[in-house]
């Protein structure tokens, strides 16, 4: 991450073991205020598992957003 740039308030570490235990679920989603896609991935079966794999990476790379478009750079 950038110097000045602005990082998340939530940690990547919980929204990495929420994307593991409830990644199915939408668990991560839900943490990050993403309300309409963790209910989405709820229903669905997160992506019927390739939606919660493709998060599961986004989430160990840093590229993974909350609502507010910030990425989770706090461990």
């Amino acid at each position: 991450m950038q110097e000045g740039q602005q990082a998340s308030e939530k940690s990547r570490l919980v929204a990495i073991l929420l994307c593991f235990f409830l990644g199915w679920a939408g668990g991560h989603r839900f943490y990050v205020n993403k309300i309409g896609t963790g209910i989405i991935m709820l229903f669905t079966g997160g992506g019927m598992g390739i939606w919660f794999f493709i998060d599961f990476v986004m989430i160990t790379l840093g590229s993974f957003k909350d609502k507010d478009n910030l990425p989770l750079a706090k461990w």
